[in-house]
């Protein structure tokens, strides 16, 4: 089960330690992650005999891309009777970096199949090959070291900046300043193309104490800011496998091998709560409570240890007693649902090692056995920057459950953190105990290399404080994810049929469409209808224009609401404070045309969302998140 043996057995000297890579570290000790460690061990060794582990495999060559085709949605190019329509759609969208990622996997498994006497994959430049020059067309052979941003031919849905633009990028990217500046609008590995081409010097940032943490800053663009659960889950359905292509092509660029364990099937046990898989935990809750995205137990453990245990000092540090919390979980496995259970009753120690012990026991780990040596080796990209541009992509890459359950815990994370000064648990102090219980698990036995452990558990801490610290930029889609997403939308609807006698006028028609939108971008103004949903029969007419934004469009209705009396506010029971009606619980939504369901940001300009989603309705309604009341 250990992926980190006993402290011990393997402790450097003091001055080994110090001159650790992982952000310096020179006051922040390591002591409570081996405590952890050894605690995780006690409370195991009665059930270590029942722990099989699981079987994982090194991949044969070849068999590792052919997996990373099939979760990129590109298993069709491998396939003997390959249809062109589905890889056309999605390599359409990629950037110059993205599609020479997948270049190199389809290289090497057609490798592998010709060593086989198989006969060889087709080319991806085949499909592209196809296309007129004057679409976005990959040089797949062109030398790495001779990549040149300008020479970029990206989609329609990557911005291109112009050459200050470039000048400007590459200093804030280098800015030494505490706040910098987190570019959202291109692709993460054009980016690192960027700094690899000027030749920018890449030094780890080191972070010597808490309170030196870089602060980052995502500008706003005129179509403002999405996040996670903003975008339907149709629509998050196709982020994984773009997040997993710029992933890949960005681990490229940083010469960083992307090692993905193979999913081991575990065997859940026949419990109701513990050692349960999270899908099973929410179809059940589901039942209970429809639409539940965190588990109740683990709702229910967090929710005990906010009102009573935020101030109980080494929280989460301090173990309580093994045979207290045994007692306890048997208790919660018969009584939870039943709600018998009587929480008042426990002790905080008790929970926190629960909770633990609930993340431990997952059939397999939260952050999945696929990716759990993705997120390990985070700590291997030297700048901190980066570092995050792969933890944003690998959280979106996590499943649904996961992804949700993951947020949950680092929330109530983050508020042990600013309890600091009545619970003695600093970003640190909590991030070294949660480590272990998010990095080992029993049905994965990695082997670390002898001298590496140190760096190793100090790199996984790290790793934990930096999702409990930047939770809210890690929890973003980009923006040039959400336009990959736009121009998969686009495609997938005109489903153009790619035969070469059609070629002439589906260029034709993709340079009419490019004609539309530069037409629309003209219009200085624009009035539209925007739909209230159930709040009222007619629709709201909007006068747009280049400053007319979200928040305005809601600040309109609200004040159509006031002129129009109570009684229609009564009737959808909307807040009520002050005589007004309370302008955050009110959402305005972009539907169909490129998008399939997109909450929009309150400072997004909508002239410019027009032009680019020009056959969406927009939508008002009320924030599922706000309570109904009056």
């Amino acid at each position: 089960m250990s992926q980190f043996p006993q402290k011990s057995s393997m402790e450097p000297p003091l001055l080994e330690c110090m001159n650790s890579r992982v952000d310096s570290l020179d006051s922040l000790s390591m002591d409570n992650f081996w405590l952890e460690v050894e605690n995780i061990k006690q409370s195991t060794e009665a059930e270590q005999e029942e722990c099989n582990l699981a079987d994982v495999k090194t991949p044969e060559e070849g068999e590792a891309e052919a997996e990373w085709l099939q979760d990129a949605g590109l298993s069709d190019l491998i396939g003997e009777d390959s249809s062109e329509n589905d890889n056309i759609v999605l390599l359409s969208t990629l950037t110059k970096t993205q599609a020479a990622a997948v270049q190199r996997r389809l290289d090497t498994y057609s490798r592998s199949r010709r060593k086989k006497n198989k006969p060889p994959v087709r080319d991806v430049r085949d499909i592209f090959g196809v296309v007129g020059s004057e679409e976005k067309v990959v040089e797949m052979e062109e030398s790495d070291k001779d990549r040149s941003w300008h020479s970029v031919e990206t989609s329609d849905c990557t911005q291109k900046p112009d050459s200050r633009g470039l000048q400007d990028f590459s200093c804030i990217l280098r800015s030494p300043g505490k706040e910098e500046i987190f570019c959202t609008d291109i692709a993460y590995s054009e980016q690192a193309a960027i700094l690899l081409k000027g030749s920018f010097l890449q030094e780890p940032r080191k972070i010597k104490d808490e309170s030196a943490l870089t602060q980052f800053k995502i500008p706003k663009g005129r179509l403002g800011m999405t996040r996670i659960g903003d975008l339907s889950s149709q629509d998050m359905k196709k982020i994984p496998t773009l997040a997993l292509i710029e992933l890949t092509a960005l681990c490229d660029i940083l010469g960083l091998e992307l090692k993905r364990n193979k999913a081991a099937k575990q065997k859940a046990k026949e419990n109701r709560l513990f050692g349960v898989p999270l899908s099973t935990l929410l179809e059940n809750d589901q039942k209970l409570i429809p639409n539940t995205k965190v588990p109740l137990i683990l709702q229910a453990l967090l929710s005990c240890l906010e009102k009573k245990g935020l101030d109980t000092e080494g929280i989460l540090r301090v173990s309580g007693s093994q045979t207290r919390i045994k007692s306890l979980e048997e208790k919660l496995e018969s009584d939870f649902y039943t709600g018998l259970f009587r929480w008042d009753e426990v002790r905080q120690n008790d929970v926190s090692g629960l909770l633990k012990r609930f993340i431990r026991e997952l059939p397999t780990p939260l952050l999945t056995a696929e990716y759990l040596p993705a997120f390990a080796a985070v700590q291997n990209i030297p700048d901190l920057k980066q570092r995050l541009q792969a933890l944003n992509l690998l959280i979106l890459i996590l499943p649904e459950p996961n992804r949700n359950t993951l947020k949950a815990l680092l929330e109530f994370l983050s508020k042990v953190v600013a309890r600091e000064k009545k619970n003695k648990m600093n970003l640190w102090n909590v991030s070294t105990v949660i480590a272990p219980n998010l990095f080992m698990h029993k049905g994965l036995a990695n082997k670390i290399p002898e001298g590496k452990e140190k760096q190793l558990a100090e790199g996984a801490a790290d790793v934990v404080r930096m999702m409990i610290h930047y939770q809210d930029l890690l929890w973003t889609v980009s923006s040039f994810l959400v336009a990959q997403v736009r121009k998969l939308n686009e495609s997938s609807s005109r489903r153009y049929q790619f035969y070469d006698k059609r070629i002439k006028n589906l260029l034709r028609k993709i340079h009419t469409d490019k004609d539309k939108v530069e037409k629309n971008q003209a219009e200085p103004s624009k009035t539209v209808k925007v739909q209230t949903s159930l709040l009222l029969k007619d629709s709201l007419e909007v006068h747009l224009n280049n400053g007319t934004k979200a928040a305005d469009v809601l600040r309109q209705f609200q004040k159509h609401l006031s002129q129009n009396g109570w009684s229609i506010v009564n009737k959808v029971s909307l807040i009520k404070r002050n005589g007004a009606v309370e302008s955050m619980n009110l959402l305005l939504y972009e539907v169909g045309g490129n998008i399939s369901e997109h909450c929009l940001d309150p400072d997004t300009y909508l002239l410019d969302l027009y032009h680019i989603n020009p056959h969406a309705e927009w939508i008002i309604r009320q924030n599922p998140s706000f309570p109904r009341m009056l």
